[in-house]
């Protein structure tokens, strides 16, 4: 996989630089299924939520905690299914997740894992509840993203990141004092200070995953023409006088260089910046292209067995 150069992200605010504004707060609606596994809410897109506002994120489905009675034989989940033209990129928060696909890769993600599949040219995976989680049962919570792929990398090869807690840097919050389990900075993917997320990209992203305090501020210096969203998986944090909840997505504008929250409680939220790509989207179910034509050719190459087949 191609790796872009990792923009440097500072903790606080610089004296020159510009609070950004929060342009909307968008809601989960209705919760769906995707299979009979995941249990979403999809806040990117959404209504009135243009793809350039969120760009280089194509969706966001979020998966609120749910409580899964235990199964006899089976798992809940996603069969074999294709992916051209971008990546997924799951979070748990809880429970467990087993991945799939016809390129070789497998494995199994639990609370705090990431798995960062990069679908390219083609892939077949299937994702499902893992197995023994399935026969207990209990709490699931996560998000998934899909990540565009710009133009020069659509056909790339596909590509695996398995990505544990344990390669996750953890850091205090700026000015929090030591990192703990209620105040404390994961990075996945981009910067935050001096530590750097394992996750590799072909744009310049940043996931971050916080947890602040009742009282606490968090301020993120980010270039202003990066796209930022704000999602909170549980809790309450204040921005420019408005309440953003837990389930809710707040999306800022490229005013200005610095986010600032302010926790109404103890809150744990997660936060998606990126650079957009410019570039013309053709969207047709799993597959994310530039033009229709492309789209058709993902077709024919899915239905012709190009993708290759399924592992017994």
């Amino acid at each position: 996989m191609s790796t872009t150069t990792q923009v440097s992200v500072p903790t606080s605010p610089r004296a020159t630089s510009r609070p950004r504004t929060l342009e909307s707060v968008h809601g989960g609606g209705e919760l769906h299924w995707v299979g009979d596994g995941f249990r979403v809410h999809t806040l990117v897109p959404s209504g009135g939520l243009r793809q350039e506002r969120t760009s280089p994120f194509l969706l966001l489905d979020y998966h609120p905690p749910h409580d899964y009675p235990a199964l006899a034989k089976g798992q809940r989940g996603v069969g074999w299914h294709p992916h051209r033209g971008f990546e997924t990129v799951t979070l748990a928060f809880e429970g467990h997740v087993a991945h799939r696909d016809n390129a070789g890769n497998s494995g199994v993600i639990g609370p705090g894992d990431v798995q960062w599949m990069t679908a390219a040219s083609g892939i077949l995976h299937e994702e499902y509840h893992e197995h023994d989680f399935s026969r207990r049962g209990g709490t699931f919570h996560m998000l998934q993203l899909w990540v565009n792929l710009p133009r020069q990398h659509k056909m790339s090869a596909p590509g695996y990141q398995p990505i544990t807690k344990e390669q996750i840097p953890v850091v205090p919050v700026q000015g929090g004092g030591e990192a703990t389990e209620h105040s404390r900075v994961r990075i996945i993917a981009g910067s935050y200070g001096d530590a750097k997320g394992p996750a590799r990209t072909f744009t310049p992203i940043s996931m971050l995953d916080v947890k602040v305090r009742a009282g606490e501020d968090f301020h993120l210096s980010l270039p202003s023409n990066h796209n930022a969203l704000v999602l909170v998986a549980n809790g309450r944090v204040t921005v420019d006088a408005e309440s953003i909840r837990s389930g809710e997505l707040a999306v800022f504008a490229n005013d200005g260089e610095t986010l600032t929250l302010r926790a109404d409680e103890d809150t744990h939220f997660i936060v998606l910046a990126g650079e957009p790509i410019h570039e013309p989207i053709a969207h047709t179910g799993p597959f994310v292209m530039n033009n229709h034509r492309e789209i058709i050719q993902a077709i024919d190459d899915f239905e012709s067995g190009a993708f290759g087949g399924i592992p017994e």
